[in-house]
């Protein structure tokens, strides 16, 4: 998958994404029309993440929202009730694209160790073009409410299982080592993590996602392999 291709698949995810929110709450949002709602919840969204990677989302005002969307303040209450009912709305509706894009980008594919590199390589590009959605989704979690928060954490929980499943596969066919699959599932999401969360470094450095990719990889790889699958690829 190339990145011109993996980046269309993340827009024609988004504009699904914001669909679905649309007609799972039509039942409250007070606009009829679904190609207006959709429209305007996907400026709604993409201004809330500019304001809140820029000042924090409790100190963004309602105000300030109108300003960046274009949408009166009035317009805004038309999608949701409270500030609180928006940060629960984007953290829930941005990961789940995030899950479908990753388990879209390794479907179909039966060997283990590619599908572990395209996991990695596909979240690494993934966090490149929905790196507002990331770095929001892991700063505001703990200002999420009680149940929203543990519903953000069970979908990131979910995206550490990708890599969880994916082990237990290669080590049923002898290729990964017998390592707990939860904790090195968290290992390989940390190193992704820090990607997204200190770009500021790897740029400095002027480290490339398709480097840091590359990297990660071989880290991984080096603690996992077994010694037959090792020596498989040396000869």
């Amino acid at each position: 998958m190339t990145p011109d291709t993996f980046k269309d698949l993340v827009t024609l995810s988004r504009e699904e994404m914001y669909r679905e929110f649309y007609r799972r709450h039509r039942h409250r949002i007070k606009i009829k029309k679904e190609h207006v709602a959709v429209g305007n919840l996907m400026r709604i969204s993409e201004a809330t993440l500019t304001l809140s990677n820029q000042k924090g989302f409790s100190a963004m005002s309602m105000r300030d929202l109108s300003s960046a969307s274009g949408l009166s303040i009035g317009a805004l209450y038309s999608y949701f009730s409270s500030k609180d009912e928006l940060l629960d709305m984007i953290q829930q509706e941005s990961l789940q694209l995030a899950t479908r894009v990753l388990d879209s980008s390794i479907a179909g594919i039966d060997d283990p160790q590619r599908k572990l590199r395209r996991a990695i390589s596909a979240h690494l590009h993934l966090s490149e073009i929905m790196h507002p959605w990331f770095f929001f989704s892991y700063m505001e979690t703990k200002n999420l409410k009680k149940d929203a928060r543990r519903n953000a954490i069970d979908i990131e929980l979910r995206m550490e299982n990708v890599f969880a499943e994916i082990i237990a596969e290669g080590q049923r066919s002898g290729i990964f080592r017998d390592v707990c699959r939860s904790l090195t599932a968290a290992m390989i999401k940390a190193l992704l993590q820090d990607w997204y969360l200190k770009r500021w470094k790897h740029s400095r450095r002027e480290v490339t996602v398709e480097s840091y990719a590359a990297f990660v990889v071989e880290v991984v790889e080096s603690y996992l392999l077994t010694r037959s699958a090792t020596e498989g690829q040396e000869t």
